[in-house]
């Protein structure tokens, strides 16, 4: 395929997942004080499993941590979960400046996604009855995906990090959508635009903060993951992902690799394309 094609195939992918109208949540709450610290809640539309309470499906979404990429743009996503039958969490958290120039804002957005973790539980069991806290599975796309793999592997950072969990027993497993895995690869490809440089507060400060936020050097985790990446995907390619899954194995641990022919970066989460429906059934094998 020349590289005009695939251009143009990855532009209709993208317009496609973004074609798609918002998803109004069935409600809203907050983890913090600042506006962006808060989670949409999606009942269950329909049974998804062998009955009792659904699961809960924790969405963090992608954009490469910059601002003007906020949780609205995953919502049809979210939407098409909670009619499979999950209880769905999207988390928004603080990003980069509003002008796009800066992805991430340093310590806020790392704060934001273990305090939201944190309070997830007990904001489920408040706002969706019908919902099992202790069977959470994390998913997240693009830079999403790498937030999602660090929430899950916060137990196993240093005792004295801020952001370190005590336990990780209602976490069934996490399912990563072309995930920015691995930082110090994605950073060699230029991966968004140097955004996992500019994430880590630039060039002076990359080595330091690299080993508690690089989900690649946190491993082994113990819980069971799962990458679903396209082998087309333009934006973050398959080398990031397959880079964090001969990382567990070298840490000995099996990590999922689902890859996917012909599916770009935005599919994965575009409720109109078949992928979609790969990454719900890779959710529900570890959910229930």
């Amino acid at each position: 395929m020349t590289d005009d094609v695939a251009a143009a195939r990855a532009a209709a992918e993208e317009e496609s997942a973004f074609s798609h109208a918002p998803v109004d949540p069935d409600a809203t709450a907050a983890y913090g004080d600042h506006p962006d610290q808060v989670i949409d809640f999606y009942a269950p539309r329909a049974p998804g499993g062998p009955g009792g309470p659904a699961p809960v499906v924790a969405v963090l979404h992608g954009g490469s941590w910059r601002a003007p990429y906020d949780r609205r743009h995953i919502s049809p996503f979210a939407g098409f979960l909670a009619r499979r039958g999950f209880a769905v969490a999207s988390v928004e958290y603080r990003r980069g400046d509003d002008d796009a120039s800066v992805a991430g804002r340093w310590p806020d957005t790392f704060d934001d996604v273990a305090a939201a973790l944190d309070a997830l539980p007990a904001l489920v069991a408040e706002l969706l009855p019908q919902a099992d806290p202790r069977r959470t599975v994390l998913t997240g796309h693009s830079a999403g995906g790498h937030l999602a793999l660090w929430g899950a592997a916060r137990h196993v950072l240093p005792a004295d990090s801020p952001w370190r969990s005590g336990s990780s027993a209602a976490l069934r497993g996490v399912v990563a959508l072309a995930p920015i895995a691995d930082l110090a690869i994605a950073d060699k490809l230029d991966v968004c635009g140097g955004a996992v440089r500019q994430l880590l507060g630039g060039e002076e400060h990359f080595a330091e903060r690299q080993a508690q936020t690089d989900p690649a050097l946190l491993l082994p985790t113990g819980i069971a993951t799962t990458l679903v990446q396209g082998r087309a995907d333009r934006d973050v390619p398959q080398l990031v992902a397959e880079s964090y899954a001969d990382a567990a194995a070298k840490a000995g641990e099996m990590v999922g690799l689902t890859l996917l022919e012909d599916v770009g970066h935005f599919p994965l989460i575009d409720p109109a394309a078949d992928a979609c429906a790969v990454v719900a059934e890779e959710i529900a094998q570890l959910a229930w």
